[in-house]
């Protein structure tokens, strides 16, 4: 009876994924870092094409897809100056993009995979966004594997599954034509083969690959390092076996920085203070008062509208602090991963002071799984620090 019941779970989840995928192919939101992406594709597959062919290509396939690329879009309010019309001035101006596109080579391996898709006869459009989806139904059978060994329970797993698929950062994540979502699945793999296979080695590759997606997660490698190691005789790891983890972190990221070269006050400027038709040839002096007042007028606003607060708020009602303050270590070792995160996202907001919840995802359900592993544990937690 009870594998009959699973076999009837898993089936229910392999029918709603499907559903889902459907779903997601048919209502992708055609972002403006598609174009740029969509035209390291072509440079990765043609090194050969000109930079006009390429530009002519990409434009030409977008506007198929979506009439209103390229144009004025004035209902929203400017992030930086002269954001609203650059990518009408993108959309003509073949050096402009080519400059464009340098500033998203720091994710090579999301470029990789993408340029695999379209070796496999996909269009560059339809490349650039086949991960994400791939990336939502692998995210969300993790999470099952992950609720599963939490809850013993395959019909509790199955329907807080079902909800979390449905957290709406989740969905715009995987709508759109960014490395969010396949940087979240590696992110969560890493977890994974350190909380249930206890494989660290395993564990580092993904968190490199989770690297060359998106290289601000180096900073929560390194935190959750640390955190490996004060409590590495919990997991029963070695402390070499963590500090060669770090190295490779460390590495993997300085070659990113090393290939890149564009310096992060290039970066910061155009996205957040003046848009630059040439950044990299022409880029505008940094200017740290203007860094400041963005960070200063962004703060509130930012924090507020993302779920860091909600979600600090289960935090404190959840954690037992009398476990805390009794030093018990499991306790602590989730106040640890929650310290991390919140850490790392503080760190990348004086950096690039936004907080668009597609690029917070991974952080956030590290927190809703890790607080549903915590209240479900908490009575065995307790019972153990009594018998002590």
């Amino acid at each position: 009876m009870l594998i009959k019941n699973n076999k009837i779970i898993k089936f229910l989840l392999s029918l709603y994924l499907c559903l889902m995928t459907y779903y997601l192919y048919t209502h992708q939101y055609y972002n403006s870092d598609i174009e740029a992406y969509m035209g390291l594709v072509y440079k990765a597959n043609f090194p050969d094409m000109k930079i006009e062919e390429i530009h002519k290509k990409v434009y030409s396939e977008l506007k198929e897809k979506d009439p209103d690329v390229g144009k004025v879009n004035m209902e929203r309010k400017e992030e930086a100056i002269g954001d609203n019309s650059y990518y009408k001035n993108l959309s003509e101006n073949p050096k402009m993009y080519e400059e464009e596109l340098q500033l998203f080579t720091v994710k090579p391996f999301y470029n990789l995979i993408n340029s695999v898709f379209f070796k496999f006869g996909f269009s560059a459009s339809t490349s650039t966004f086949l991960i994400t989806i791939i990336s939502y139904v692998l995210i969300v059978i993790l999470i099952f594997i992950f609720l599963i060994k939490i809850l013993k329970n395959n019909y509790q797993a199955f329907i807080l599954t079902i909800l979390i698929s449905l957290f709406k950062p989740l969905l715009d994540t995987s709508r759109h034509a960014t490395p969010d979502g396949f940087s979240t699945l590696l992110l969560l793999l890493s977890f994974y083969f350190v909380l249930m296979k206890r494989n660290l080695f395993v564990s580092s590759i993904f968190g490199i690959l989770c690297i060359l997606t998106r290289p601000e997660y180096f900073i929560f490698y390194t935190f959750l390092s640390v955190l490996l190691y004060f409590f590495r005789k919990d997991f029963k790891f070695q402390s070499k076996e963590i500090l060669f983890s770090v190295g490779y972190f460390t590495l993997t990221f300085a070659i990113i920085q090393y290939f890149n070269q564009i310096p992060w006050s290039v970066l910061f400027m155009n996205q957040f203070t003046k848009v630059q038709l040439y950044p990299i040839s022409n880029p505008d002096v940094f200017n740290f008062r203007e860094y400041l007042n963005c960070v200063k007028g962004k703060i509130l606003f930012e924090w507020n509208t993302s779920y860091f607060p909600l979600l600090l708020i289960f935090i404190i009602i959840i954690l037992d602090y009398r476990l805390i303050i009794s030093k018990n270590r499991k306790s602590l070792i989730f106040l640890g991963l929650y310290v991390a995160v919140y850490l790392t996202v503080s760190l990348r907001f004086i950096m690039f002071p936004t907080l668009v919840n597609r690029m917070m995802v991974g952080f956030y359900l590290i927190i809703i799984l890790s607080l549903i592993a915590y209240q479900n544990s908490k009575k065995q937690i307790l019972a153990d620090t009594i018998e002590k």
